[in-house]
């Protein structure tokens, strides 16, 4: 029942009119609306707003004296379209376009990752190296769910590396449907498990896509509806994890989803000393010079890419820390944060 568009069609062919020429215009108000309360009358016999109306109506004609046939008001002019800029016609699959409308300003963005040992670079900067055997979370929240699976770097070696990822991207109504990647060592596959390289067959399925920079060796993920993207890369016998996630995004979790090893680093039980590794010295300075080429800065990378060397013995851990600094000059929003020194 629509009685109350008629109500307020009236209210607004009405509110303006004073002085001698009241009559006629008032009349022809009088009679719009009587048009629309009859074009209403199927949907709202029952209603009493509708009936007290067409009682009013008739109440009003006989004390002007207006006759039932006759000109009416003209239609109310509609709003305008929205333009592109309008709430009701932007993309809710391009995250920051909606925020850029909805705050004025864009989106801020965070930057984790996790590399060789695995090293850790929480959303706020901190950096930790850490032992965590077995499968922990790096992200657990209303969007996204990641976890890494570490294994001994080498028999008897308290170092881990991560051998492999899982990464789950929550369903999300109007945009797309849930999607898993997963990806091991030797096997970093450019599709989700469904086979699939997009979000599916909703609206905004094209929101969520998955691009091969380098093949079995580099992907990334652009998840466009949450302002994110990630990186997978495997550089020696390791896989790196690297993401710049949308604030508002990075922050949507509860207080049951408390350990995420890029929110709140390792756990101190599960943190290794870098300076444990290196006591051997002419190791460490030959994994010093070997770094040294593709790290020129001395900062946590650098510092990373020798405990790993000098840890496994394997000379391609130079690339991990390499990777990791590469997508952290892409992904942070604040170059000044780019180098750690501890």
């Amino acid at each position: 029942c629509k009685i109350l568009r008629c109500n307020s069609e009236y209210v607004a062919a009405t509110l303006h009119l004073r002085g001698p020429g009241r009559t006629a215009a008032y009349c022809d108000a009088l009679r719009s609306y009587s048009h629309c309360t009859r074009k209403t009358a199927r949907t709202c016999r029952g209603d009493l707003a509708y009936h007290s109306a067409v009682h009013g109506i008739e109440d009003l004609m006989i004390q002007n004296n207006c006759s039932k046939e006759g000109p009416t008001s003209p239609p109310r002019p509609r709003p305008p379209a929205p333009n592109h800029q309008g709430l009701e016609s932007l993309d809710i699959c391009n995250y920051e376009k909606s925020f850029l409308y909805k705050h004025g300003q864009p989106p801020t963005y965070q930057h984790c990752a996790a590399f060789g040992d695995p090293h850790i670079r929480t959303f706020h900067d901190d950096f930790h190296t850490c032992r965590v055997e077995g499968s922990w979370p790096l992200l657990d929240n209303d969007y996204l769910f990641v976890q890494a699976t570490s294994s001994p770097v080498a028999k008897g070696s308290n170092a881990t590396v991560t051998s492999k990822l899982t990464i789950i991207f929550k369903n999300m109504k109007e945009c797309i449907d849930q999607k898993v990647y997963q990806a091991e060592i030797d096997n970093l596959p450019a599709a989700f498990e469904d086979g699939s390289v997009n979000g599916g067959e909703r609206p905004g399925g094209s929101s969520l896509v998955i691009r091969e920079r380098s093949p079995g060796r580099h992907v990334e993920i652009h998840a466009e509806y949450i302002g994110t993207t990630i990186a997978v890369r495997q550089a020696g016998r390791q896989l790196s994890f690297s993401i710049r996630a949308a604030e508002e995004v990075a922050r949507a979790f509860t207080e049951e989803q408390d350990l995420q090893l890029c929110v709140g680093g390792c756990p101190r039980s599960q943190r290794i000393s870098r300076s444990e590794c290196c006591r051997g010295r002419t190791a460490a300075e030959t994994a010093r010079a070997l770094c040294k080429e593709m790290l020129p800065i001395e900062d946590v990378y650098f510092q990373s890419c020798v405990f790993d060397v000098v840890t496994s013995g394997d000379a391609n851990f130079t690339m991990a820390a390499h990777g990791a600094l590469e997508d952290a000059k892409v992904f942070l929003p604040n170059a000044e944060k780019l180098h750690i020194f501890q």
